[in-house]
């Protein structure tokens, strides 16, 4: 989802039925335990930009990608939590990439809030430095930065 180029919205005023139809685009939408914790890990560690936080709902920009976060009370009739697990890291199978976020420092500043490092920072063979990390919900997030031609791992 991107926002409208033409206008910049309150995002903390816009209302829930605006908001959705300015919605464009590929949507990151994640359910999250505890929303204010999740912006703080996002914010701290990947320079997410938070335009919108309450206990139950965000709205975080990382470039020109919004990203919504929920809380778990606010999907009561939705049939998306009774596929959550009652414990352990929701975001198993998946990977949040963010391109161009230099994974060293991502890193450093994960390991000063105590969040898990999945695997450190590395040289791969596709052509990028990326580390894996886990915010508090357990969706995992790979900060990468492009590595000189020729210059991946075999």
């Amino acid at each position: 989802m991107s926002p409208d180029q033409t206008t910049a919205p309150d995002y903390e005023e816009i209302s829930a039925d605006d908001f959705g139809r300015m919605l464009t685009g590929f949507g990151i939408n994640l359910l999250v335990r505890d929303v204010p914790r999740c912006c703080e890990f996002l914010r701290r560690v990947l320079e997410f930009e938070v335009l919108r936080e309450s206990p139950d709902f965000a709205i975080l920009r990382h470039r020109d990608q919004l990203y919504q976060l929920h809380a778990d009370t606010t999907y009561g009739q939705n049939p998306l939590p009774s596929l959550l697990p009652e414990s352990g890291p929701r975001g198993g199978g998946a990977e949040l990439r963010l391109y161009h976020v230099d994974p060293d420092r991502a890193e450093a500043r994960a390991r000063e809030l105590g969040a898990v490092v999945l695997q450190v920072s590395t040289d791969k063979p596709h052509g990028l430095r990326e580390c894996y990390l886990l915010d508090p919900d357990g969706y995992c997030w790979v900060p990468s930065v492009p590595l000189p031609a020729g210059n991946g791992t075999p």
